[in-house]
């Protein structure tokens, strides 16, 4: 699916000045040529004893009595990441480390006297026996997807710690956007931007997962990092009652298509109302009447190869080609819930959108659920930061200061039952 993984922890050996990358373990030690006068700075390094430590242990660095100069750090995993304290007296691991590997760290430090003191360590961390793997839905790496895109992770088991995945998980971007991450259920997280993405934005998601106890036993199976693009901002307005669908690109209106959409009488075949996204390109697709409960070849039933649909929901709804309704289209409804458009407006549409292009559909009586596909932009904005584990908005700053980042890891209406069925039809 284009991600990649593992993540950011390749093999290498890293020296680094502070504020940068350290690790610290156990049998910590002086180096020789320093001052040992009452004077003289100490350095300490936390855990101190040897043997197997857990991978989510936290790395503590303090120097008392002068300042934190410089760390080297070695360990097959690659560099791990840390935050320095403004008085540069305490460094912090900031991710949990990688587990069954060995890490060797040596921490200089400048005491008020003009004497250094350096302390090398040197410790494993355990193996673990239980994983709990992930997958990124959204976005593959090196996409290139909609102002509205989310990012979504599924998890293979149940999560109990929720905020401790929460806290492992990074967006960055070349533009700064205020978003919050929102859990539905216990194996999905979703990251949703306040507004729309700005058009062409380069954004980079890194999820730290690897040694991070998810609950209990059982810990991330894996680092990943996605880096993906935000395109053209794409945004559609399709109404119900006018029948005709606006599309704009960059905030400029680029065509008004004439639609015909579900034709109601009942819930099945009223076209959900809502801002959706644009979810797949299917080109064909067969639709059935599988997902009502009645087999093609039945009374009432059908199966239908329909070309350049786009999916807009799980509960069956795309926008998509169809030749059979043209006369209908800016007229009237008469579809199973789909947005009908003309073959020729069909393949121009399926041509322009990407993954998480907006569509509003307006004056239905059947609203969108969040969990129904990606109708996430259905919760508000104070409900969407409601659902996170650490109830707080983060910011996509492409270089976070070490205070702002530990406000963020410290710590919508409310998701109704999704429709998970099938492709529905014309």
């Amino acid at each position: 699916m284009g991600v990649s993984g593992p993540g950011e922890r390749g093999r290498r050996t890293a020296a680094v000045l502070v504020g940068a990358s350290v690790v610290a373990g156990a049998a910590a030690c002086s180096g020789g040529g320093e001052s040992d006068g009452a004077n003289a700075v100490r350095l300490a390094v936390s855990p101190t004893s040897g043997g197997k430590l857990r991978p989510d242990s936290p790395i503590d660095v303090r120097a008392h009595g002068g300042t934190i100069e410089n760390v080297t750090v070695s360990a097959g995993g690659g560099a791990v990441e840390g935050d320095l304290s403004a008085d540069r007296t305490r460094w912090r691991s900031r991710w949990s480390l990688t587990p069954g590997e060995t890490y060797t760290v040596a921490a200089t430090a400048l005491g008020k006297d003009g004497g250094t003191r350096t302390v090398s360590s040197r410790f494993a961390t355990a193996e673990v026996a239980k994983t709990n793997g992930a997958t990124v839905e959204a976005p593959y790496d090196k996409e290139t997807v909609g102002v509205g895109v989310p990012i979504i992770m599924n998890f293979q088991r149940p999560v109990k710690d929720r905020a401790a995945v929460e806290r492992a998980l990074e967006v960055t971007a070349d533009k700064t956007v205020e978003g919050a991450w929102h859990w539905f259920g216990d194996r999905q997280v979703v990251f949703r931007t306040r507004q729309y993405w700005p058009a062409h934005t380069n954004v980079r998601f890194q999820a730290h997962l690897s040694g991070v106890r998810t609950g209990g036993d059982e810990y991330g199976g894996k680092d990943y990092a996605v880096g993906f693009k935000i395109g053209d901002s794409h945004v559609s307005t399709a109404g119900e009652d006018n029948h005709k669908m606006v599309v704009t690109v960059n905030g400029k209106k680029v065509r008004t298509i004439p639609t015909s959409m579900g034709r109601g009488g009942s819930r099945k075949y009223t076209t959900t109302n809502g801002v959706h996204l644009t979810m797949a390109k299917e080109d064909p697709t067969v639709m059935t009447s599988d997902w009502m409960g009645v087999a093609p070849g039945s009374p009432g039933g059908y199966s239908l190869t329909v070309y350049k649909s786009v999916r807009i929901s799980n509960s069956g709804e795309y926008v998509h080609s169809a030749p059979w309704s043209v006369g209908s289209q800016g007229q009237e409804n008469v579809s199973h819930g789909c947005i009908n458009i003309s073959p020729s407006n069909a393949k121009w549409f399926y041509k322009l959108s990407y993954r998480g292009d907006p569509v509003t559909v307006t004056g239905t009586s059947r609203e969108l659920e969040p969990d129904n596909g990606w109708g996430f932009w259905q919760v508000g904005w104070n409900d969407w930061v409601k659902g996170g584990a650490l109830k707080r908005p983060v910011t996509t700053a492409p270089h976070l200061d070490a205070a702002t980042l530990s406000a963020q890891q410290g710590n919508g209406a409310k998701p109704k039952d999704g429709e998970k069925q099938g492709a529905e039809g014309n």
